[in-house]
């Protein structure tokens, strides 16, 4: 199936309204192509009411088109405009337009009048509106004496503006001698008229230089009026001579300046009306006078306001309506009111209609033979009258046409013909305007043909509308078909809408659509086709969208905004601020996908937008950043109602900073007593203002108020006046009050003093009063300055005082203290306690009971008991003079104590004492205790020694704390083999006046442990452990093997490593030489005498002296490598450590192991060298080594092997190159 185009849309549904308004310019009339004989349109001409600037040149525009193109005429006033007969007009080549010459010559005012053009050609005349061509005008104030005016305070005034009357009307402002706009309020505001009104004048409104200035924009000009003098006096000031000297003129008002209800200055009266026409804005005003300042109120009677339209300017005094209706038409109400009362004005209010078109009419285009209509529909108030013109001549004089016929604001055409053209003129006017429009009736007869260029690309987003443009011309008018693809598939009404213009609209767009069109035009002369293009893209989406950001000052923030799109479209991303451009700084900075602000600022602060841009479509996303910090100090502090102890304090808020103040804090300085020391006073909601506050008497208050937000507080306020309050007397007391004796005989009285905030008022001073007890004497009182303390003498020892301190001043005394108890000085107790007895629970612990001391000998507080003990000295001990002494001190009244920690098998003696507040009173008879048995501590050492095949010899120290006699030795010992794994375990008793113990019979080159203890009668003390290696039987040595020698040299040393089989506990010789002039060494382990004596040989050939320093300096020797590690500290053989490339110690790691691996340093650390360089030295800790002639190695076996408790040198496990490394260094 085809479309065809039907003289309406097809259809247009729902969600499509953001096109109405471009297929509504599609629908327009239709446009006829200019190479077609067509009449006359105007394209372009000047306003109706044209004000011009008579310093330029006048220009009165006229622009047409037509075929044939039009020629032009003017009329002035009514009458033929003949420009060829004024030098100084001209008409503008291929335009109509007329450009005066008035800047050479000539006056502007000449040309003032109203012009009409008119453009024809041989198929019409189309005209022009009446253009009204009026110069501005500019004119100066005329001159007038002004008088001072003078009144009294409150009472109102209306400076008059009077502007000189311009064109266009003037802009009115005033201001000061300086350019100095003059401040405007609810009090003193301009009126619509331009005259300044005053609700009640003030002393300040007192100045020389009110002064109205009009400013005319059109020819960028202000006018000034003469200044104005204004002075408010009071009463008082007005004596009756001033009073009988002033004349009515000078003093502006009689009215009183007393309070008084609102009167209107303007408008008068209690009613008025306002006409205004539609479409304009419609302005009302009230301005009332009164005092105090009235406020204006609006309503509509009988209406609202409509709510988008309406606009208050100038303090609510003028109400704004915009695009006022006919609808707006109603009575406006103005209300003023004070505290004194309220009045009323009533404005009336028509809206009038200059004419305004229902439907204009639209140029016709007939074949001949067709029948058609022009329509031209106005409306306004009152209802406009219309008039048709054919060719710019009223259609009632024009030539008659038989094929129309006129019925009131239509035209009908029937049968027209080519003699029919013509244009046509519509002329709609009321008392307020006119409007006049052309329409054309051009008959032709004309093929199809389509004006969309060929192929036309469209490219449009997925799931958006698609327009197809198929703009054609015919006469008669063709009808439209659409067809998709190249063998013309049907289109759908279901899918898509076809509009009276051609175009093809696609409501949803989608990837199917894609693909080529084909629009075909048919009338009865012919056919046109055209082909377009359309291509459907992806939408440009932001996924990942700016966030609301809340950012402290001087931090810095990032939006991120990431855009996926079409990969045939290229988007452009631009961030805005507040729908403007960034601002140009450089703190501002724009990476990839995200917006950076570094060191925010307040004025940060706004609506960010991230825009992507493509040809095709635009998608936003906003963040909104808010700025905060901690708040602006408070300021404006001010105190009122001040009592003798409260004052209130108030003050006005800093900015917040975005944040709102959650609460103030106040601070006081006592400027008297404590200057510069700002003291917290109180808090209150970050709503309040003011702060009641509670004060002391007797202090130069200063106050200063912090604001405290979320983010954190202010700087604090600058300080308020200060207040001096009135002293009293003081209203508490010292606290802390003690009575303590320092001697026997006297009573310490302390106190803590009041401060100076706390004393009310001058002559602080405090009664001191005390008495005993359980006397039945007296209070006894002294009075003392301000001091913290008094000592009363003469007293019994540790005796209970009641004591009492109370404040007073020069105006009186504080209330009546409270009575605390203290006691005289103390003594040193005078009886030991008694009945002392030791129980011994174990070796190490001891419980010691006691009597307790009657209360009286204690002659004091009670502080507890104490304890002295100590143990008697060895015979070896007992000539040193100091015997130390442990002390335990058991707290209160208690009667026995543990004693802790003691040593076994020990001789101890003790005393007790009691102890008070002075001192400890006489020791007890001393009570003796031994401690029983107790095991001993691990022997103090354990050396192996004279190992040889079947035997190792051990040497020990007896325990340093045997706790006891020894009974025994306990030794422990089993064999391990190369896995680690532990033998049978043989245990052993040992005489307990032995240190030496031989074992025999044991393994040859075996490794045992040894765990070994000593013994009392209360058990088995801690033991000790050693491990050690009988030596190797020589009957089974076999040769060792190395391979695998590598070595690797570096500037002053060499790493060599090597794999060996053979025997273990060996040692390793390394030989070394130098080649040439080569200071690296070589190391290997045969002697290399081949190669000595071809170096010799050379060195020879050269030159004899040469021969003997080389072989004195650089001849090959052999090293014992265990023994060089320590002999110097020469880099070149330090020992390495495998992970940096040197060797070193390796320990095993795990504690419970029974072997530790050989240390890969010798313990002696020396190097020894015999005086011959030729031969190799042996090695050895006591047994020679054995090598063949030729250097090599035959075998080596350890000999005598010190103990080496940290190092475990020696190794059980088989040969390998890691076994080799643990004995080489």
């Amino acid at each position: 199936m085809q479309l065809k185009i039907m003289p309406k849309k097809k259809r247009l549904s729902a969600g499509r309204v953001p096109l109405i308004l471009f297929l509504c310019q599609m629908i327009s009339a239709l446009e006829v192509p200019l190479d077609l004989l067509q009449p006359p349109t105007i394209t372009q001409q000047s306003p109706k009411d044209y004000i011009i600037d008579p310093r330029e040149n006048i220009v009165i525009q006229c622009e047409a088109k037509g075929k044939p193109p039009p020629s032009f005429s003017w009329t002035r006033n009514g009458t033929h405009f003949d420009i060829d007969k004024d030098p100084l007009v001209t008409m503008k080549p291929g335009s109509g337009t007329l450009i005066i010459n008035i800047m050479s010559e000539g006056k502007a005012e000449t040309y003032e009048g109203v012009y009409q053009c008119t453009a024809r050609n041989e198929r019409g005349a189309a005209i022009s509106n009446n253009i009204v061509v009026r110069p501005s005008r500019s004119p100066l104030w005329t001159k007038e004496k002004l008088e001072p005016i003078i009144l009294r305070n409150g009472q109102s005034l209306v400076l008059p503006c009077r502007p000189p009357v311009g064109l266009p009307p003037p802009i009115i402002f005033w201001m000061d001698n300086s350019f100095q706009r003059l401040p405007q309020s609810e009090r003193v505001s301009q009126g619509l008229n331009g005259d300044l009104y005053f609700s009640n004048v003030l002393p300040e409104d007192t100045r020389e230089d009110y002064i109205c200035y009009a400013r005319f924009n059109h020819t960028q000009t202000i006018q000034q009026k003469q200044p104005i003098s204004v002075k408010v006096i009071s009463v008082d000031e007005l004596n009756d001579t001033i009073a009988a000297n002033l004349s009515d003129t000078e003093f502006y008002s009689a009215k009183s300046s007393r309070e008084r209800p609102p009167t209107f200055l303007t408008p008068e009266g209690n009613a008025s009306n306002k006409e205004e026409l539609r479409g304009n804005v419609l302005s009302l005003e009230c301005i009332a006078e009164g005092l105090p300042t009235p406020i204006i109120y609006w309503i509509k009677e009988d209406g609202i306001l409509p709510i988008n339209r309406t606009f208050y300017k100038n303090f609510k005094k003028t109400l704004q309506i915009i695009h006022v209706s006919e609808a707006d038409s109603g009575n406006y109400q103005c209300i003023a009111k004070n505290a004194l009362g309220a009045i009323h004005h009533t404005i009336s209010v028509t809206v009038k209609a200059a004419p305004y078109w229902i439907m204009a009419p639209q140029n016709l285009v007939l074949s001949p033979g067709e029948d058609g209509t022009l329509i031209c529909r106005a409306n306004g108030k009152p209802k406009p009258r219309i008039s048709w013109l054919t060719n710019g001549v009223p259609v009632e004089i024009a030539p008659d046409d038989p094929s129309r016929k006129i019925d009131g604001d239509t035209i009908i055409f029937s049968n027209v013909q080519e003699r029919s053209s013509a244009v046509y003129q519509c002329n709609a006017s009321n008392e307020y305007g006119y409007l006049l429009a052309n329409a054309f009736v051009n008959v032709l007869a004309e093929p199809p043909r389509i004006l969309t260029p060929t192929h036309t690309l469209y490219q449009v987003i997925a799931n958006r509308p698609a327009l197809l443009d198929c703009a054609f011309f015919g006469s008669p008018l063709p009808t439209i078909e659409w067809f998709k693809g190249a063998k013309g598939s049907a289109l759908h009404e279901d899918i898509y809408v076809l509009h009276e213009n051609g175009t093809l609209e696609i409501p949803v767009a989608q990837k199917d659509s894609t693909g080529t069109y084909t629009c075909v035009a048919r009338n009865k002369l012919g056919m046109a086709k055209n082909e377009v293009h359309l291509e459907i893209k992806d939408p440009t989406r932001i996924i990942k969208q700016p966030e609301y950001a809340v950012v402290q000052r001087g931090n810095t923030v990032s939006f991120e905004c990431e855009v996926k799109h079409d990969h045939t479209l290229i988007p452009t991303v631009i961030w805005l601020k507040d729908n403007s451009e960034l601002p140009s700084d450089e703190r501002f900075t724009i990476d990839k996908d995200h917006l950076v602000i570094a060191d925010v600022s307040d004025d940060d602060s706004g609506t960010y937008t991230c825009v992507a841009n493509t040809t095709l479509d635009n998608v936003s996303a906003s963040a909104v950043l808010s700025v905060v910090d901690v708040p602006n100090p408070p300021f404006d502090l001010e105190l009122t109602n001040p009592l003798d102890k409260s004052v209130q304090l108030s003050w006005t808020p800093g900015d917040d900073n975005n944040s709102p103040i959650t609460k103030f804090i106040i601070e006081y300085e006592d400027t008297m007593h404590e200057a510069g020391l700002w003291h917290h006073h109180a808090e209150v909601s970050g709503t309040q203002t003011t702060a009641q506050l509670k004060l002391s008497p007797y202090v130069n208050y200063s106050f200063r108020v912090m604001a405290e937000n979320s983010i954190g507080r202010s700087l604090p306020s600058e300080a308020s006046e200060q207040y001096l309050t009135k002293a009293a007397e003081p209203d508490k007391n010292p606290t802390a009050v003690e009575g303590l004796g320092s001697e026997p005989d006297n009573l310490v009285i302390t106190w803590k003093p009041l401060n100076g905030f706390e004393s009310n008022g001058p002559g602080l001073q405090y009664k001191v009063s005390w008495r005993q007890k359980d006397g039945d004497d007296e209070w006894t009182s002294v009075v003392v300055a301000n001091v913290s303390k008094y000592i009363v003498s003469g007293t019994p020892t540790f005796v209970p005082y009641l004591i009492k301190v109370q404040a007073l001043n020069d105006v009186g005394f504080a209330p009546e203290p409270a009575v605390v108890m203290g006691h005289s000085g103390e003594d040193l107790p005078m009886v030991a306690p008694g009945n002392v007895r030791v129980t011994v629970v174990n070796s190490t612990l001891a419980e010691v009971h006691w009597d307790p001391v009657p209360l009286k000998s204690i002659r004091g507080h009670l502080q507890g008991y104490r304890i002295y003990y100590w143990k008697a000295q060895s015979p070896s001990k007992r000539n040193r003079r100091h015997i130390e002494k442990k002390i335990l001190t058991f707290q209160g009244s208690k009667t026995h104590g543990m004693l802790p920690g003691l040593e076994p098998f020990s001789h101890y003696t003790l005393n007790v004492r009691v102890v008070n507040g002075k001192g400890e009173g006489p020791a007890s008879a001393d009570q003796v205790f031994n401690t029983p048995e107790g095991v001993p501590s691990a022997p103090s050492s354990l050396k192996i020694v004279n190992p040889t095949l079947d035997s190792l010899t051990l040497e020990w120290d007896p325990p340093s704390h045997p706790n006891g006699i020894l009974t025994e030795y306990t030794l422990k010992y089993q064999p391990i083999n190369s896995t680690h794994e532990l033998g049978p375990l043989v245990d052993l008793k040992i005489p307990a006046n032995k240190t030496r113990w031989t074992l025999k019979n044991l393994n040859f080159s075996t490794r045992y442990k040894f765990y070994f203890y000593a013994q009392t009668s209360a058990g088995s003390g801690s033991q000790i452990t050693e491990e050690a290696v009988t030596t190797v039987d020589e009957v089974q040595a076999v040769s060792p093997r190395i391979s695998n020698l590598t070595a690797a040299a570096a500037e002053t040393y060499a790493n060599i490593s090597w794999e060996y089989e053979g025997p273990e506990h060996v040692n390793f010789y390394v030989e070394y030489g130098v080649a040439g002039t080569m200071a690296s060494r070589q190391v290997d382990i045969a002697t290399q005498g081949w190669f000595i004596g071809l170096m010799c040989a050379v060195a020879l050939l050269i030159l004899i002296l040469l021969i003997v320093c080389f072989i004195r300096r650089n001849k090959g020797g052999k090293y014992p490598v265990k023994e060089k590690e320590d002999a110097r500290a020469d880099p070149e053989i330090q020992p390495m450590k495998e992970d940096d490339g040197t060797f070193g110690e390796y320990s095993d790691a795990e504690d419970h192991k029974p072997l530790k691996k050989g240390s890969r340093t010798p313990s002696d650390r020396t190097v020894k060298k015999e005086d011959s360089d030729d031969s190799l030295v042996d090695y050895g800790e006591g047994v020679n080594g054995q090598f063949n002639e030729d250097g090599s190695f035959i075998g080596q076996y350890s000999g005598k092997k010190e103990k080496e408790p940290a190092e475990g040198n020696e190794s059980s496990e088989a040969p390998s190159p890691v076994n080799a490394m643990n004995s080489f260094v």
